[in-house]
């Protein structure tokens, strides 16, 4: 059966050979004639499980020892109440950049918690760039700066981190998390739903400093992180399946060469879609300005909403899911996370180039 050119924004595309090897295991994991669905999550089984994700994250990632690394449901949209739940100081507040819809989600949820103030927006030049670092402000004694590093929706990618010193930052890497290398411990805190990068929906991934785990008996017991990190995210029944799925595709990517190979990669493919853009004399637009550019999510434009539909409908018909655009800004997105072939990206610039020269 040939695979479709799933370029869906999330859920998103599996490894294949992800999905080979839980279609093995499906009916017997490793002898225990049971699924992994199936399997205790206080069994020795699972906790095998359990414990090669997290530390096949920590050393993909090379998180530091003094981080904890938890897995928790909700998805990330739960964080958006979480962190200011745990982290937000009443007198001092909390600061937001706003760089698309998930940000302006994140802020809308902390509001409802204490005093939040906005750091920096690119909104009212309709999210086209990241905010320059000079241009981001913050209360010197703010409890924590929160950015989102990647915009599903414009296209949009930070590509330089404001440095915040003893100010905890925080970032929703929800979309590009594994992507590139990134030096942990300039957070305070990341978090990212897994359904992008890291595996199937229903797990998110939190990678927290430990010194920002308190103790706070006022807080419902599921929404303190001192809770998560004192049982080994096994509090409660975790999606056991899911992080099963997080664990082959991160040995997955330790097995393509980890996360500098998969960052070459992710340049190689992304280039192969914004040069069938640039190279088109304006057929089709980009959304994002060439150094906000995302090399997750490519948005463009083409000169009608009736040529939109076309090429919509016609890179259906070769095969082509997941293209269209969010419904907030319409046009048309390649999501092309790390599970998505070379081969695939090559297919699709290839039918740009095709397409806008019958149509132009």
């Amino acid at each position: 059966m040939a695979r479709a050119f799933n370029f869906n924004a999330g859920p998103a595309a599996l490894p294949e050979e992800v999905l080979l090897k839980a279609q093995k295991e499906f009916l017997d994991f490793e002898g225990s004639r049971m699924s992994v669905m199936e399997l205790s999550h206080r069994s020795k089984e699972y906790s095998r499980v359990h414990d090669k994700a997290s530390g096949l994250l920590r050393e993909l990632m090379e998180i530091p020892a003094d981080y904890e690394i938890l897995f928790l449901q909700g998805g990330a949209s739960l964080q958006f109440s979480m962190i200011p739940m745990n982290l937000l100081d009443q007198e001092r507040g909390a600061s937001y950049i706003l760089t698309g819809s998930w940000s302006e989600k994140a802020l809308k949820e902390a509001k409802k918690l204490g005093p939040i103030e906005i750091a920096a927006s690119t909104k009212e030049s309709g999210y086209h760039a990241i905010p320059q670092l000079s241009d981001i402000q913050w209360k010197e004694n703010t409890s924590y700066v929160h950015l989102t590093s990647n915009n599903t929706i414009y296209g949009t990618q930070w590509k330089e981190y404001p440095k915040t010193d003893q100010i905890p930052l925080i970032a929703d890497m929800s979309s590009d998390i594994l992507s590139k290398k990134i030096d942990v411990s300039q957070f305070g805190l990341i978090y990212a739903g897994a359904q992008k990068n890291l595996g199937p929906s229903g797990v998110t991934v939190v990678i927290i400093r430990k010194d920002l785990i308190q103790k706070d008996d006022s807080l419902p017991t599921m929404l303190s992180y001192e809770t998560h990190a004192g049982s080994n995210s096994l509090y409660n029944t975790p999606p056991t399946l899911a992080i099963y799925l997080l664990s082959l595709v991160l040995e997955w990517a330790k097995d393509k060469g980890g996360v500098a190979q998969i960052e070459q990669q992710n340049q190689q493919k992304a280039k192969l879609i914004y040069d069938a853009i640039d190279e088109s004399n304006g057929f089709y637009s980009g959304h994002a300005d060439q150094d906000s550019r995302s090399n997750m999510n490519i948005t463009f434009t083409l000169p009608t909403n009736e040529l939109t539909k076309q090429f919509l409908q016609e890179a259906a018909n070769e095969g082509f899911i997941g293209l269209g655009g969010h419904r907030s800004v319409g046009g048309c997105r390649a999501s092309i996370y790390n599970a998505v072939p070379h081969e695939h990206c090559q297919a699709l610039a290839d039918f740009m180039v095709k397409f806008k020269k019958i149509n132009s």
